[in-house]
């Protein structure tokens, strides 16, 4: 009774890189019927029931990623910070990194597929220091211009004030440091944009190469491994433009179905890594075994 579970960290290697996948700690969505729309309440219980998962709270994961290319440190995503907006099990990064033997000041590179809450919370602490005193960032132009401007957010968004006031406290403060990243660019060596608008604007993948391997950070392109996998076009409660969303989720997760590439999901399960493939009219999600051998 009342040991602590075991670090938050996974570490493997992707071709000549070491990658280490640390938490920022599980975020609770609560009632699924909430966040998971134009399907009927019964299709996503039985998705649920089937796959063994509760059907009162969808619960997502953080996984960020850091990949160590020897000459650079880049880190993908940043978490919710010290906000509690989803209640007290997020805000983990730095306790993770720490336990990954990662100093934040080692970090050269933030990478953010969007600007919202839950991915770019970790960049400033409360007292305006960065955690990542060392780091330049890097971000579409589009999700910054929208995410730190309250004229642009619909006033019908949800919790539209804590989306505003992470953005603005994280990124405004870095205009100095931030490079905006385009589709289709390899706008670091071995790390590549490819544009999946939608569930923000500006809202990017990324394909990363080391040696002869690759692996796709898919970012939200999907937040559950089953309720927008079997059904790719349900729609999601956060989605800027949920249409335009599930576009982008069928046309990237065909593409790396039929690619075979090894993706990471931001939400999925820890540690969030494993192939989609084509599925009936949707897809299903096969989680990689995790190789406790480096």
């Amino acid at each position: 009774m009342g040991l602590a579970q075991a670090p938050y960290f996974y570490r493997f290697k992707l071709g000549t890189a070491e990658a280490t996948i640390v938490s920022d700690g599980l975020l609770p969505l609560g009632d699924p019927n909430l966040s998971f729309l134009n399907i009927e309440k019964a299709e996503i219980g039985r998705e649920l029931t089937e796959n063994f998962l509760p059907t009162s709270n969808a619960v997502l994961e953080q996984n960020i990623l850091v990949m160590n290319f020897g000459e650079r440190m880049v880190l993908f995503d940043l978490g919710m910070g010290t906000s509690k907006l989803f209640g007290p099990t997020t805000g983990k990064l730095l306790t993770s990194l720490r336990q990954a033997g990662i100093d934040p000041a080692s970090v050269d590179a933030l990478v953010m597929s969007h600007a919202h809450i839950d991915h770019c919370g970790g960049i400033m602490a409360d007292d305006g220091s960065r955690n990542f005193p060392n780091a330049q960032l890097y971000i579409t132009q589009s999700d910054l211009d929208y995410w730190t401007d309250d004229a642009k957010v619909p006033a019908t968004y949800p919790v539209r004030k804590d989306f505003l006031g992470q953005a603005q406290k994280n990124l405004l403060p870095n205009r100095d440091r931030i490079h905006y990243i385009k589709d289709g660019k390899e706008f670091l060596p071995g790390i590549t944009a490819l544009a999946a608008p939608g569930h923000t604007v500006g809202h990017t993948i990324f394909m990363i190469q080391s040696g002869n391997e690759q692996l796709c950070y898919i970012g939200d392109l999907a937040h559950h491994p089953v309720l927008l996998l079997e059904h790719p076009r349900t729609q999601f409660a956060f989605d800027t433009d949920p249409v335009q969303s599930a576009e982008s989720r069928v046309r990237m997760l065909s593409m790396l179905a039929a690619s075979r590439t090894p993706l990471l999901a931001y939400h999925f399960a820890w540690p969030g890594i494993g192939h989609v493939a084509k599925a009936g009219e949707g897809f299903r999600y096969y989680p990689a075994p995790m190789n406790m051998m480096l």
